[in-house]
């Protein structure tokens, strides 16, 4: 009876089936992509716990006789950038801190960067030093070493380069840009509203004011002149002075051993065995793990978006 009264029952039991069908499939392949993702998962954490450990044994390996230190400033020196005071200055305390260290070699691959960073890390290493007479350190320059990066080397008791080495860059820098013109093209009016009438210093968006520029020429003025002090200090009679030493200007490695901002010629293998007399070399250079080289990432962007508006830097 049923039958008659639809004459298409048949097709929608075969519909019905085909339905049913496909939604067990779906559930099946659901199930399948949430094993896979956890799977991966798990794949990934494992891979990652792995490298982690991994570069913690490598970082935590010591010598068991007499050896050289070394630590790495490779990259622009930045809070939570390549190179920071606090890691520099980690790895100068562990590697003074080991009984079998004979002497520490500081290896510069470094354009500069911000001076109060640099200027932390020369400060540690002259602390350091006075606490551990018998303990030498010593800066070995692999590309560059400018700026920032000369800040710091001028600590050591000598330092050593490459013939074509670049050193020097004894200045300091603050750059921006300026926008009004394009502004007035575009039709755009800068609105900013301040209290303190030097609260919008060097805006971008803001005409140049003379008195604002002769105040930022004497900030960069004071600034040039401590990192002088820092050189003349660290390299005494050994500096011999040009009247474009502290210009800006770069040397090769060779011409900075005749100016007196080099002592000589090496690499850090040649230190070690040749000055240190400690061939063995255990590196002390602190490695960040994947999670805290995101998180430095991180936060490295976000402080340049912050400070984007002007940047004093040491070159």
């Amino acid at each position: 009876m049923s039958e008659q009264q639809n004459p298409n029952w048949e097709r929608q039991v075969l519909e019905n089936l085909v339905l049913a069908t496909l939604k067990e499939q779906r559930k099946s392949r659901n199930w399948r992509i949430f094993f896979r993702f956890v799977g991966f998962t798990w794949l990934f954490l494992l891979l990652a716990m792995i490298v982690t450990w991994h570069n913690a044994k490598a970082t935590e390996a010591k010598s068991t006789g007499p050896h050289t230190a070394l630590i790495d400033v490779k990259g622009v020196i930045a809070a939570g950038g390549e190179v920071d005071a606090d890691s520099v200055m980690e790895g100068l305390r562990n590697a003074f801190k080991d009984r079998n260290t004979k002497g520490v070699v500081l290896r510069i691959n470094s354009p500069g960067g911000s001076p109060v960073q640099a200027g932390q890390i020369a400060d540690e290493i002259r602390r350091l030093r006075k606490l551990n007479p018998t303990i030498p350190l010593y800066v070995v320059v692999d590309d560059i070493c400018a700026s920032g990066g000369y800040y710091v080397a001028a600590a050591a008791d000598k330092i050593y380069v490459d013939k074509a080495s670049l050193v020097g860059s004894i200045g300091v820098l603050m750059d921006g840009f300026g926008f009004t013109g394009t502004m007035e093209k575009l039709g755009v009016e800068r609105r900013l509203i301040t209290a303190g009438e030097n609260k919008g210093f060097l805006d971008p968006f803001s005409p140049q004011s003379t008195t604002q520029l002769d105040y930022a020429h004497k900030m960069l003025d004071e600034v040039h002149q401590q990192f002088i002090k820092v050189v003349r200090d660290g390299r005494g009679k050994r500096l011999k002075e040009t009247p474009d030493m502290f210009s800006g200007l770069v040397w090769s490695g060779e011409k900075s051993i005749e100016l007196g901002l080099a002592d000589g010629f090496g690499n850090a293998d040649k230190v070690a065995r040749e000055v240190v007399k400690a061939e063995d070399i255990v590196d002390f250079t602190p490695r960040d793990d994947w999670t805290q080289r995101f998180a430095r990432t991180l936060g490295a962007s976000a402080g340049a978006q912050l400070g984007s508006s002007f940047n004093l830097r040491l070159k």
